[in-house]
């Protein structure tokens, strides 16, 4: 088609036109994010922050107003004090948000450290509270997962707790070597620095060595040497102990102090342990300063975290469940979690507490399948008698008790095992190279019976219909969140140091990401109550008179004004076309009606 014509238009552009300021809040639509999370994070009470201001001096940023912005830059993936200043004077959203006040970022840090520093787990409670209320959680399944974040740390300022032993042990013998030395010099020279006692007691430490060094200056300035060469080398070992020895056994004993169990520490962040990590930069198992972050779920809402130093998710279970218990005052009724969490200590705690445990251990997979069943030489699947304690192997032989082990591990957890072994040489055994493998001349197996008891208990658990239904939900549970946050958010590295300062930023990255699935929520309206109706019988009632009084509102418009209207006009024209039309626009209407109701009931169920 021919062109009407080859003029260049433009639209008016004139950098010199004088334009009148404009509200930020003509540019904000109605259905925007931000203004959900506005109106939910007004719900949350935040005394507990108020009470950190001391009073005083020139007036302060209003807390709520910071809580906010701080809030709505973690859901849009700034975590930067700067750039969070620098967006609240670029930023529409962030203007209309902070109503055009534009703190620096040396506020907004320490509003961020200083004041919500020390209350951030009572601002996730009052999240988690709200959420109860609303009925999106109740604490009845808690899925449990972990995941490794790096800390803002040098990669390669590493302190490995077993190098430090060892450097310690060989500073004690250089330390000997020279008392020693010292003492041989002070022989040959008719004792001249008198009665000396160089031996130390075997755990030293620094002090002692120090007093040591004292007395041994002391009778070195006052003493006379027949020999000036001994007298150098004399005075030369006592500095070296002095300005080496002390020195470094006093690092080595600040490194243990730092390390207190851990195996590794970042020096420059010291509570920070080298952990594998899943996205590994040099792509050969380096090692990187990171912390082990627990998260539990409900409905894909964050309803527990805690921050860890080991890198084994197994021995964080016990802390990470009564951190949550004393953080939100729940304790959950059913715990689903993978097989890293599946040990007997953790078992047994679950059951003490009365808690429902939906976690597989290591060899659950494995027991499932058709080889393993069939599997004769597996002692697992020999046929044991009770009365005589006695499993029968494939050959027909005895395997009979011998003796219980009490194994403790390094938390102090006791576990009893029991010992069997063949009565009868296994040597010339038919089945010798299937069914032992060991140097030993008869097979030994060890049976623990209370975690082969935990184990039965938990396996019914999980076969039965309602567990298979229950574990299947883990991973679009608690994978999910982490997806978002890591991936979607881009948050895979700390930006503050030490594990006051990790729990701050992990706190914050989960207050913001659960206020805004619930402004989704709220906002799409596709948002459905997870609990139980029986708990929240008063709320339903609530829910469903208000749905009653908008239904009514909608018929009583829809049969006194739009459908005698268009039925008169369908009186008044007898074409069969125009009636149909009339009856679909109708229908049309009647249905629009009933969506807006249906969004409106989710906004009168939220009580924004």
């Amino acid at each position: 088609m021919p062109r009407k014509h080859d003029k260049i238009v433009f639209k008016e552009y004139n950098p010199n036109q004088l334009i009148m300021p404009i509200d930020p809040e003509a540019f904000i639509p109605q259905t925007h994010l931000v203004r959900a999370i506005d109106k939910i994070v007004d719900k949350i009470d935040i005394s507990t922050i108020i009470e950190k201001y001391k009073g005083g001096g020139t007036s302060s940023y209003h807390p709520l107003m910071l809580l906010k912005v701080l809030i709505y830059a973690y859901i849009q993936g700034i975590y930067s004090s700067r750039k969070i200043a620098k967006a609240l004077q670029e930023n529409i959203t962030f203007m209309w948000l902070s109503k055009l006040q534009t703190p620096d970022f040396r506020t907004i840090n320490r509003f961020r450290k200083e004041i919500i520093g020390d209350c951030i787990e009572e601002i996730f409670a009052e999240v988690i509270e709200l959420l109860v209320k609303l009925g999106y959680v109740n604490f009845e399944y808690y899925y449990l997962d972990g995941t490794k974040i790096e800390a803002n740390a040098n990669k390669y300022t590493f302190v490995w707790a077993k190098s430090t032993r060892t450097y310690k042990r060989k500073l004690r013998e250089k330390v000997k070597n020279i008392l020693d030395e010292i003492e041989r010099i002070n022989e040959e020279e008719d004792r001249t620095l008198g009665e000396l006692d160089v031996n130390l007691e075997a755990d030293y430490d620094s002090q002692e060595l120090e007093q040591k060094v004292e007395e041994l200056s002391q009778k070195l300035a006052e003493a006379s040497f027949g020999s000036k060469r001994k007298e150098r080398r004399v005075k030369k070992l006592v500095k070296t102990l002095q300005n080496d020895c002390i020195l470094r056994l006093k690092k080595y004993e600040s490194y243990e102090q730092i390390l207190s169990g851990r195996n590794s520490f970042s020096k420059t962040d010291h509570d920070a342990t080298f952990m594998r990590m899943k996205d590994d930069h040099m792509k050969n198992g380096m090692l990187k300063p990171g912390y082990n972050v627990q998260i539990g779920t409900q409905n894909r809402f964050v309803i527990g975290f805690s921050i860890h130093q080991s890198p084994t998710d197994t021995v964080c279970l016990k802390e990470h469940l009564e951190l949550v218990e004393k953080i939100t005052g729940h304790m959950p009724k059913n715990v689903i979690a993978d097989s890293g969490y599946g040990s007997e200590e953790n078992y047994l705690h679950l059951k003490k507490c009365g808690i429902n445990s939906y976690i597989k251990y290591n060899t659950f997979d494995l027991e499932q399948t058709r080889k393993f069943k069939k599997d004769k030489f597996n002692s697992r699947n020999w046929e044991y008698i009770a009365s005589e304690d006695v499993y029968i192997c494939p050959a027909g032989k005895k395997v009979k008790y011998l003796y219980p082990r009490i194994d403790v591990n390094e938390r102090g957890f006791v576990s009893w095992e029991k010992i069997y072994q063949c009565e009868e040489v296994c040597n010339g055994c038919e089945y010798r190279d299937k069914c032992y493998r060991g140097k030993r001349w008869k097979k030994r197996f060890r049976i623990r019976p209370r975690l082969e008891k935990l184990k039965n208990e938990v396996r019914e658990r999980l076969l039965s219909e309602e567990g298979k239904e229950i574990y299947s939900r883990r991973k679009i549970e608690v994978e999910t969140v982490f997806g978002l946050i890591k991936n979607n958010k881009g948050f895979r590295r700390f930006l503050l140091r030490g594990l006051k300062g990790v729990k701050l930023e992990w706190g914050l990255v989960c207050i913001a990401y659960n206020i805004e699935r619930l402004a989704k929520i709220i906002i799409e309206g596709w948002g459905k109550i997870a609990s139980q109706p029986s708990c929240f019988l008063l709320h339903s009632s609530i829910l469903t008179f208000n749905a009653i009084k908008w239904l009514i509102l909608v018929i009583k418009n829809y049969c006194f004004w739009t459908a005698p209207l268009f039925f008169k006009i369908i009186e008044q024209r007898s074409d069969r076309l125009c009636q149909i039309t009339v009856a679909v626009i109708c229908s049309t209407m009647f249905c629009t009606s009933l969506m807006n109701l249906e969004r409106l009931n989710y906004w009168e169920r939220t009580k924004l």
